[in-house]
């Protein structure tokens, strides 16, 4: 098993706890899901549900009926695994600013945790 780790930015928020509250109930439950998917299988998850980004970001790619999101994510060290940052789908290539948000919160976090 792997530990999921939501990202937790200097304030306390959590912007991955925040984008889940918001989803529609089956979304909800299938992002839990994929995220469980996530845990058990870590780095050895493949496409479809996991798709590498650029360096260490990688995107965890839930489909639940019509709706699409994405969950950022980063393995720093040994078998955490750091979920940065969701959104939902609403065109077919990833808005570079969902890619920006997702990299600012992964040096954040590079940089309060020394690492």
């Amino acid at each position: 098993m792997w530990n999921i780790i939501f990202y937790e930015k200097e304030d306390g928020t959590t912007p991955i706890q925040e984008f889940l509250d918001k989803l529609p109930v089956k979304h909800h439950a299938k992002a839990l899901r994929d995220i469980d998917l996530l845990e058990k299988y870590g780095t050895s998850l493949t496409e479809p549900h996991v798709k590498h980004i650029k360096d260490k970001l990688w995107e965890l790619r839930i489909k639940s009926a019509s709706d699409i999101s994405r969950i950022f994510y980063f393995v720093p060290v040994g078998k955490n695994i750091v979920l940065l940052h969701g959104f939902v789908k609403k065109t077919q290539k990833t808005p570079n600013r969902e890619i920006e948000t997702a990299n600012n919160y992964l040096e954040d976090y590079q940089r309060r945790n020394k690492q």
